[in-house]
């Protein structure tokens, strides 16, 4: 549990948490070893809708209830749970029966992607709801980017850099503030133009705080001359 630990960033204070999160049915259904991680898959499901919800309603303040709802949609699909599962290696720890491993349990997403749920719960359980949005967040970051931009939309800090240029504005400047431990640190980023404040946004990485207050500084720029097409 040790190594998963470190592949995840989180420490567990009740390593028993992380334990029952990769326990799958049919390991207790041959060990008579106690429940499975099914509830704790139930709470994960909810405690992550929350947190991407969340998220997005404050991080997009101007984007329509039907782009929150999609983007959501696709950061939460099982599709991009189960990738997120095999990037952290997640497969390989889980607690399997012989049954399940003989037919490929460890590979099949429909099993990742509930233990990938099943962590987010035992974060919960361990941690509490901060804990879960710093590994939520820390996971998901690149997949909200991600899914509130559309197909082939430029980034947000070079749209931000030729809307200013093209006003004869300052070039935007980028100041970088950070909270919390190491393995679950926050980054705060604040744009300015001309020495205004334009926008600001948070990340688990320098690079999706900046992104973000660049998005925010390019929605409010629309907002006041209504041209802008973010």
């Amino acid at each position: 549990m040790s190594a998963l630990e470190n592949r995840l960033g989180y420490r567990f204070g009740d390593p028993n948490q992380l334990e029952l999160a990769v326990t799958h049915r049919s390991w207790c259904a041959e060990h008579d070893d106690g429940p499975s991680n099914e509830r704790l898959e139930f709470l994960g499901d909810a405690v992550l809708g929350l947190v991407v919800t969340d998220f997005l309603y404050h991080q997009f303040p101007s984007l329509p209830e039907g782009h929150l709802a999609k983007a959501r949609a696709a950061v939460v699909s099982a599709e991009t749970l189960a990738d997120l599962a095999v990037d952290l290696g997640l497969g390989a720890h889980l607690r399997l029966g012989r049954g399940e491993e003989s037919s490929g349990g460890r590979a099949k997403s429909s099993i990742v992607s509930d233990a990938f749920e099943a962590v987010i719960g035992a974060v919960y359980v361990d941690g509490g709801l901060g804990s879960a949005r710093g590994f939520i967040l820390s996971q998901l970051g690149d997949r909200i980017d991600e899914a509130v931009s559309r197909p082939g939309a430029r980034d947000y800090k070079t749209l931000l850099q030729e809307s200013a240029a093209r006003d004869r504005l300052a070039s935007p400047e980028y100041e970088v503030t950070q909270t919390g431990p190491h393995n679950n640190r926050l980054f705060r980023a604040t744009v300015r133009i001309g020495g205004q404040v334009c926008g600001t946004g948070e990340g688990s990485t320098i690079k999706q705080a900046q992104r973000r207050a660049a998005c925010v500084a390019l929605e409010a720029r629309s907002d006041e001359d209504g041209a802008l097409d973010v």
